[in-house]
């Protein structure tokens, strides 16, 4: 796991180019704190801030192929890099490292863009070509690592961090009051969106060539969900799901440091550290969050694992003020407003990982998106026969539908009834299975000055899917998921962007392509909707507390907005203030103001989902528009800047220079 950032810049690369790509990588040090390299030739400048996880002494970076043609600055892993490199030999290609790194770069000089759809990795790329003077950036096929990029005048600019680019002599940030107002209302940014103008990201899958000025975007490979069913049996699909999630946990354990595994106490989480322990020589290591307000806390069922698989476990307690005290800084490394405070305390767990000493930790995101855990499912199935179905069986239905809400009553039931047939046929080409949910953005999107349609990039964007409208509704939902809520919040703003925070790198064994692949063809044959995730509580059976494999899921949620109004924060100036609202220019500051004053002046039971999102929406904005566009530390606290000792310098410049390894 890295960071890395450079820029194309004919003009720079002439003068101070060592001193920006610099300070570039010193704003992500976070990412990499192990070590630091740059390239520099006439015309590119890139470099990597690295995590040693794969060959810890010998895998430094800036990398090059022993002709010197191909430089890669590589973010991630590639898990399947020891058959790739068995294949690599068998074709003739020799190896100076055990590293990953030469492995990608490697398979470039082989394959060409032909290697991408064979890693099985997590990972963001860049490979400079010294001959033709081409520079190509590539992503992961589910957007697990980060990339960005952004055109400054006749420059182009990329990082695994927008924050790199503010050392780019005369950048300035700038939030986009349109992919804001698609992001307040979806969620999460689209796959190539940010919430800042002219930056966009590489989207999953996908990469991108940049040469002469012109760019050009290719997709190597598409979400793929329209799979034929399972042809076995239902006791055979269970095995191959046990089977190729082992190999799949397997792959992930590849590594020259320890491996840790984050245990929530839910099946996903629990299945994972099950095989983990399985696989380990030594005792595996959970981490775990746990809450002062118990409405959040999960720890005794995260404590039931850990005794049960005999792991060494810890945990820390989040309070109230844990979470508004971190709230700016955490923001700081998401770079995107957020609808929920949950990745706070994630921030905080991953802090506490690395100062337990492990690098590299195992979790469970994407089992939800690839085996229909989400109550949306269940809901898009119910909507999508609701004008079929005799009222008793509607109202049966609804009555189990969320078997996690414990104070899911009558009068419940007869509001979503209502909703339900609201919205039983579909309003937003494409979109039925969550327009319910993005009532709640429709909402938050009213922080924004202007009326335009907040859905209509995401419109645009299944329209533009080939084979989109072919898939049923919920294999829609769970593209809508895959596409979205997963890259740009559970993997990023939740996920890697927290645990990057304090350098530790974070794998998905359910984002295997083969598990992907194999989810999607049982679920075909043996998930009517409604037994939640059936198959793969079958394949653990016995393996797991029973409690595990039996309680309804319980998402992971922290406190909202209560927090803010209970410790009042200094940064909560930036709301309460009239001029500092007004310093957010694309904000709405009547709508934001009202909005506030209910916040603080409502007693929390009577702040709906949607004011309460809205709320923390708008929080991060202002801390993000103090941070990035106004560039200023006072309410928020962004962290210090490292330095960066430089171990590996290339300088190419008019072709004569090489500094090689300097330490």
């Amino acid at each position: 796991m890295c960071g890395i950032a450079g820029f194309l810049s004919p003009v720079t690369c002439t003068g101070a180019a060592p001193e920006v790509i610099t300070s570039m990588l010193r704003l992500i040090r976070h990412r990499g704190p192990d070590e630091a390299g740059y390239y520099l030739d006439d015309g590119c400048a890139m470099g990597t801030v690295r995590l040693a996880i794969v060959d810890v002494s010998e895998g430094s970076q800036p990398m090059a192929d022993p002709a010197e043609r191909y430089w890669i600055c590589f973010n991630g892993e590639l898990y399947n890099h020891l058959e790739m490199r068995a294949e690599l030999e068998r074709l003739g290609r020799t190896f100076r490292t055990h590293s990953d790194t030469e492995v990608v770069l490697q398979a470039w000089a082989q394959w060409g863009p032909g290697c991408l759809p064979r890693f099985n990795g997590a990972f963001a790329v860049a490979i400079r070509d010294s001959v033709t003077d081409e520079l190509v950036l590539a992503r992961d096929r589910y957007g697990k690592r980060p990339l960005f990029y952004t055109e400054y005048g006749d420059d182009f600019l990329f990082a695994s961090e927008m924050k790199a680019f503010d050392a780019f002599p005369g950048f300035r940030f700038a939030l986009d009051p349109e992919e804001l107002r698609s992001i307040f209302a979806v969620w999460t940014p689209l796959p190539d969106r940010t919430p800042f103008a002219g930056i966009r990201q590489l989207p999953p899958g996908s990469w991108l060539t940049v040469r002469n000025g012109q760019r050009s975007l290719r997709c190597y490979e598409h979400l793929r969900l329209d799979v034929p069913p399972f042809a076995g049996s239902e006791a055979e699909a269970v095995a191959q799901v046990r089977e190729t999630l082992r190999q799949s946990v397997e792959l992930r354990l590849r590594s020259d440091v320890e491996v840790g595994v984050y245990l929530s106490g839910g099946l996903d989480s629990s299945i994972v550290t099950k095989l983990a322990t399985d696989l380990s020589r030594d005792q595996v290591r959970t981490f775990s969050v746990a809450f002062e307000d118990q409405t959040f806390d999960e720890s005794d069922s995260q404590q039931a694992v850990a005794s049960f698989l005999g792991t060494r476990h810890s945990s820390i307690n989040v309070t109230n003020a844990d979470i508004t005290q971190n709230f700016p800084s955490a923001v700081w490394h998401a770079e995107v407003p957020a609808f929920r405070t949950a990745f706070v305390p994630m921030y905080l767990l991953s802090r506490h990982v690395r100062d337990a000493g492990i690098k590299a930790v195992l979790s469970g995101e994407g089992a939800d998106e690839a085996f229909l855990g989400y109550s949306l499912f269940r809901e898009t199935l119910l909507r999508a026969a609701w004008d079929e179905l005799p009222e008793e069986e509607k109202a049966a239905k609804i009555a189990g539908l969320y078997p996690e809400l414990s104070h899911f009553g009558s009068a419940h039931r007869v509001s979503v009834m209502g909703l339900f047939r609201q919205f039983s046929t579909e309003r937003l080409p494409g979109l039925f299975s969550h327009e319910i949910r993005y009532q709640n953005g429709r909402f938050a999107a009213r922080l924004l000055k202007g009326q335009q349609e907040p859905f209509a990039d995401l419109l645009s964007l299944v329209h533009d899917t080939r084979g989109y409208f072919e898939l049923s509704a919920v294999q829609k939902a769970q593209w809508l998921e895959y596409m979205t809520l997963l890259p740009g919040y559970l993997l990023s703003t939740q996920g890697e962007r927290m645990s990057l925070a304090h350098g530790v790198e974070n794998r998905c064994p359910f984002l295997d392509p083969a598990v992907v692949l194999l989810a999607a063809s049982v679920n075909l044959r043996f998930d009517d909707g409604f037994d939640e995730k059936a198959i793969l509580k079958k394949a653990f059976v016995g393996e797991l507390p029973k409690l595990s494999l039996t309680r309804p899921k319980q998402p992971y949620r922290a406190p909202g907005s209560v927090v803010f109004k209970e410790q009042q924060p200094d940064y909560l100036e930036l709301l309460l203030s009239d001029a500092e609202l007004r310093r957010i220019d694309c904000i709405d500051p009547v709508f934001a103001r009202k909005l506030t004053q209910k916040i603080m002046s409502t007693p929390p039971a009577e702040i709906s989902t949607k004011e309460d999102q809205a709320f923390i929406y708008l929080l991060s904005t202002a801390v993000l528009n103090q941070q990035f566009v106004m560039n200023r530390e006072s309410h928020v606290g962004t962290p210090s800047q490292a330095d960066v000792e430089m171990v590996t310098v290339a300088d190419r410049r008019n072709r004569d220079q090489f500094a090689g390894a300097v330490r």
